[in-house]
């Protein structure tokens, strides 16, 4: 969540600051329908409880103990949490890996804690049958999300036959593609659901050339394998953290939601 240059034109509160500039995106205190301040985590934790989830897993780093210390201490009534750790910052796919013990072999759900998913679609994701994926469409996501349009060119456009099953991913497509696509352009928002078949591409899948194993190059080879997602459309909002300048818009949405965990 570093952004240089941006610290002179954002106001934000002392432990909002302090969140973000330790990169701690899903810690960043927000203030619900109740006035407390809470972190974001908080708010997905409730929403996948809304959806029927009963446990999660959470993957974190060596530096990210304060987040197990803080929901020991909470201890959620309607969700259990599990904990992963990745060892080091290798990519989204060695993140799933991370928790391979965790799932064993159900199938399971995979979102990012620095995004805040509609319940429906979490819950239509739960139920799926076989992997599959949440998609968005372009012109509703950014006006129920209040995203921009050059902001969703930078996360992946599926591919999708028309029976709705993926065909590939286009990572970062730029404006100009997510343009031609039309309104209703596909959106990822990173919502996957899998089995256990992806564990063994995302073991051996080749890092990228940010020297990282990427979750989407996994879902590739997974494919590659005979593994068939089917895309899910959702509709948002979808509320995420990816930059500092994202608070305020998402504090805004948030400001009416009560936490139950």
């Amino acid at each position: 969540m570093r952004e240089a240059g941006d610290g002179n034109r954002l106001s934000l509160a002392p432990a909002q600051r302090a969140a973000a500039d330790a990169g701690q995106k899903a810690m960043v205190p927000i203030a619900g329908a109740d006035g407390l301040e809470r972190p974001f985590l908080d708010y997905v934790l409730s929403a996948l409880a809304d959806a029927g989830f009963r446990k999660v897993c959470l993957v974190i780093g060596d530096e990210q103990e304060a987040w197990r210390r803080r929901y020991e201490a909470v201890q959620p009534a309607r969700i259990r949490i599990a904990w992963a750790v990745q060892h080091e910052p290798r990519g989204t796919a060695d993140a799933v890996r991370a928790a391979e013990a965790f799932v064993a072999a159900r199938p399971f759900v995979v979102i990012n804690a620095d995004n805040l998913y509609p319940v429906d679609g979490l819950r239509q994701l739960l139920a799926l049958e076989g992997p599959g994926l949440l998609v968005f469409e372009r012109d509703e996501l950014a006006r129920s999300s209040g995203i921009p349009l050059e902001r969703l060119a930078a996360f992946a456009m599926p591919l999708l036959t028309p029976d709705h099953t993926l065909a590939d991913i286009v990572e970062k497509p730029g404006v100009e593609a997510l343009l031609a696509a039309g309104p209703g352009a596909p959106v990822s928002m990173n919502a996957w659901k899998f089995d256990p078949r992806i564990f063994a591409a995302c073991r051996e899948v080749s890092p990228s050339a940010r020297g990282e194993f990427e979750l989407p190059d996994a879902v590739r080879l997974a494919m590659d394998r005979g593994v068939r997602f089917r895309a899910i459309v959702a509709r948002g909002p979808v509320l995420d953290l990816t930059r500092r300048a994202d608070i305020a818009n998402v504090a805004a949405m948030l400001r009416d939601v009560q936490v139950r965990l």
